[in-house]
């Protein structure tokens, strides 16, 4: 799951090499969360106009956990 949200993000930003992703614990929800870090140029083109793309790797990145009985947030920093 941390490879597919690298993979997604890398097309989206200018600065590939700073992109980092740590992963949580589950919590007592059994829900796993995936802390996205980028650059302070590229935030914005992580997030998107009203946070269309941030939302779309939302929905990507659940949908792909869902396939592996998982649960799973993205948090965008």
């Amino acid at each position: 799951m941390k490879e597919l949200l690298i993979a997604i993000v890398t097309g989206l930003v200018e600065k590939p090499e700073e992109i980092t992703v740590t992963v949580d614990e589950k919590n007592e929800e059994d829900i796993v969360v995936y802390h996205l870090h980028v650059s302070e140029d590229d935030m914005g083109r992580v997030i998107g106009r009203q946070g269309r793309i941030a939302k779309a790797i939302r929905t990507v990145m659940r949908a792909a956990a869902a396939r592996n009985d998982e649960k799973i947030q993205v948090e965008i920093e």
